[in-house]
């Protein structure tokens, strides 16, 4: 699928909108890097993996997915025999956590899921053990191991004793003249008391730091060194057995290394997967049923992007009774939305994604899906608004192959309006030729005509209420868009005498066939009428 058809029909929107709705960095780059398939049996599973995890969340809300960090670092550390941090090891506690919990969401069959779930192999003891050993990330809990509650013990007596010895000094008449102030402090890890410079030889023992102003020196007393030494032992003895604890509960994860590295790939499946589904619920999207035939119908389809208070549904279907439909009526009436709300669905559909339309709609899988939407004039290259679609149009003519989707917004326009009408039927043929799908929006009533004289060709129209002067953005197939130039330069004010110059003008077969488009148009507006009213009286 080329990236200029997906930038062009805003898929990458999409995937924003995707991504966020994921729970894991590695599933929401996932999300962003996700591509539109071409293989129909790919399509058809990721369908099926997006609507079984829509039907779970439906009947069983969503699963608890947790965050958890990559491990393929810490994996790769295991396997040559080092150890793992406190972080890197809570880490794994809560993958399998999150594991457990996904386990126990669902007892029942997961339909196009089981593989994923029922690999899913979970560690308790293992889970258990870290979190009962590990409190934080920067905190090991006594009960590691007893040797370390031991070492804590003697840490804990030796520095209340070293402290009330201190505390003693702090309070005593002799001293306290000497000191800045009556507390006891720390300095490179050693119990010390501020002693007022001038008096530091009063005070014997170590000298460990000094005030920046230079008045007041840090000192470790004499009393207190032995102490002081014991418990800079015992913290090199508890740094040991930490260290221990850590490499043991390593150990352990490297027995089920293997299952860590997978169940964390499968969890970032599955956080993609839901992800899918929770997109899919928020935009009140359907599965759509996927053919082999190159057929569209969407039913009530709703373009994603667009304000729900404000989308008008439409009704689509191509490649049943026709190959090519062209589609007319005036400008912000909506035929580009028609044309971005195909393309979209149909790579919507072979991401595997879900389309938000009615339960009905029908979707096939293109090789390709070409674009030539917008206006593309560009200064830097020089190219008019004609020359910047014509090559896009070669690229597409060059390209296209019997099972395409090809899009064209305003087919032949930028140019002479003869030469352009002429060109776009040219190049209409030429790409049915090759057997590809096509869309194309236009002013031309040439093309109107062409559409109706033609087999495999249809016309459709965005309707207009001109007793408004504004479009009601329904899509009208098999009804040819009738201009309505006249109608509404008469409704804004313009003088009857200019309007019937104008006509004046014409051709007396334009002056018919818009009479003929107009005959049509009230005709179906009135059995519209009659249908709703009998609907009404029923």
């Amino acid at each position: 699928m080329e990236e200029k058809s997906l930038s062009t029909l805003e898929y990458t929107k999409i995937l924003k909108s995707l991504s966020e709705c994921a729970k894991n960095d590695d599933a929401k780059t996932m999300a962003e890097e996700l591509k539109p398939s071409s293989d129909f049996r790919e399509v058809e599973r990721a369908l099926a993996e997006t609507d079984a995890a829509v039907t779970m969340s439906l009947k069983f809300g969503s699963p608890e997915i947790l965050r958890v960090e990559p491990v393929d670092g810490a994996i790769k550390r295991l396997d040559v025999g080092g150890a793992l941090s406190a972080a890197e090891l809570l880490n794994v506690a809560r993958l399998l956590k999150c594991i457990r919990n996904l386990k126990r969401y669902t007892k029942e069959q997961t339909g196009a899921l089981e593989e994923y779930f029922s690999e899913l192999v979970s560690a308790k003891p293992i889970e258990d053990e870290i979190n009962r050993a590990i409190v934080s990330e920067d905190e090991i809990a006594d009960a590691a191991s007893p040797a370390l509650a031991n070492v804590r013990r003697k840490m804990k007596n030796t520095g209340a004793k070293i402290k009330d010895s201190l505390d003693s000094m702090v309070r005593s008449g002799h001293y306290q003249k000497f000191l800045m102030d009556n507390i006891v402090t720390m300095r490179n890890n050693r119990y010390v008391v501020p002693v007022k410079a001038e008096h530091r030889s009063e005070v014997p023992g170590i000298v460990h730091d000094m005030s920046a102003s230079g008045s007041t020196v840090f000192i470790e007393p004499s009393s207190v060194v032995n102490a002081n030494n014991e418990l800079h032992e015992l913290e090199i003895k508890e740094k040991a057995e930490i260290e221990k604890v850590l490499y043991e509960l390593s150990n352990k994860v490297a027995e089920i290394s293997e299952q860590v590295k997978y169940n964390y790939e499968t969890l970032i499946l599955i956080d993609f997967i839901f992800a899918k589904a929770k997109l899919a619920l928020d935009m009140k999207a359907v599965c759509p049923k996927l053919n082999t035939d190159g057929k569209i119908k969407i039913v009530k389809g709703r373009h994603p992007l667009i304000d729900k208070s404000k989308i008008v549904p439409i009704d689509v279907r191509l490649g049943d009774d026709f190959d090519v439909l062209v589609v007319t009526g005036p400008n912000t009436g909506g035929k580009t939305v028609v044309l971005k709300t195909i393309g979209l669905f149909c790579i919507m559909t072979q991401a595997g994604l879900h389309i938000p339309a009615n339960d009905e709609s029908e979707m096939p899988v293109f090789d390709d899906i070409f674009a030539d939407i917008g206006d593309e004039q560009s200064i830097e290259q020089s190219l008019s608004t004609f020359s910047s679609h014509m090559k896009n149009i070669v690229h597409i003519v060059e390209n296209a192959g019997p099972n395409s989707l090809v899009l064209f917004d305003e087919l032949g326009a930028g140019t002479d309006p003869v030469e352009g009408a002429a060109l776009a039927t040219a190049i209409i043929e030429s790409i049915r030729l090759i057997g590809a799908k096509i869309v194309a929006t236009t002013h031309y009533s040439e093309l109107k005509l062409y559409a109706l004289s033609t087999d495999g060709i249809e016309n459709a129209s965005c309707e207009f209420d001109v007793e408004t002067l504004s479009p009601t953005y329904k899509l009208l197939i098999g009804v040819p868009g009738k201009s309505n130039a006249f109608a509404i330069s008469k409704k804004l004010g313009l003088p009857d005498s200019i309007i019937e110059r104008s006509k004046e003008k014409l051709s007396d077969e334009n002056i018919k066939f818009e009479d003929v488009l107009g005959s049509i148009e009230e005709n179906r507006v009135s059995a519209q009428k009659a249908r709703e009213e009998q609907e009404r009286m029923r």
